[in-house]
């Protein structure tokens, strides 16, 4: 396999990190509060971009790590390499929709969240939950999930009905328009 050609190459090119930095110590994975629940540690991860494999990369941009790492960036504050496994995770899972390979976990329930909340941001400047919730609810179809949560959030004060929207929303919309025409 050609070198330029692969998925750690790629990485390499778009966030400056080098997955061949990381030695195997596996302290960023002892540390992931989320490692217990994915399909690949984030140790693994960077050994899988290591081998540089074309079928490896289809399993690791299919995979259900890419989409369960929070960015609480335990790994990096762990790693004696300080490698930035977050944005490896990031670029990742934009790789993985743009080649429309996220697995069916991601694509009914997390890839709509981050959509919603992105789209809150985007309108509100700010999060939203009621609003969140809505729209996440009317993209997967869960009308019904966590239903008896939400009056006690409202009794508790902790579910405003209305947003709190920033001033001059437009410099927020304009950062989105930014990043959406960055090559990727």
């Amino acid at each position: 396999m050609n070198h330029q050609n692969t998925l750690s190459h790629d990485i390499l090119a778009a966030t400056g990190v080098n997955s061949a930095r990381c030695y195997q110590c596996g302290k960023c994975s002892a540390g992931c509060p989320l490692a217990a629940d994915m399909d690949f540690t984030s140790n693994t991860v960077m050994r899988m971009l290591q081998v540089e494999d074309e079928q490896t990369d289809k399993d690791l941009l299919r995979s259900e790590a890419i989409w369960l790492c929070v960015s609480c960036e335990m790994c990096i504050s762990r790693c004696p390499m300080a490698i930035d496994i977050p944005k490896v995770m990031d670029y990742l899972r934009q790789r993985s929709i743009r080649e429309g390979l996220p697995n069916k976990h991601a694509k009914r329930n997390i890839i709509p969240f981050h959509r919603a909340f992105l789209d809150m941001i985007r309108f509100t400047g700010r999060s939203y939950e009621a609003g969140l919730v809505v729209d996440y609810k009317l993209r997967t179809k869960h009308f019904f999930q966590d239903l008896t949560l939400a009056p006690k959030m409202l009794l508790h004060g902790k579910l405003p009905l209305f947003p709190e929207l920033i001033k001059q929303r437009n410099n927020i919309r304009r950062i989105f328009k930014k990043t959406q025409n960055l090559p990727s």
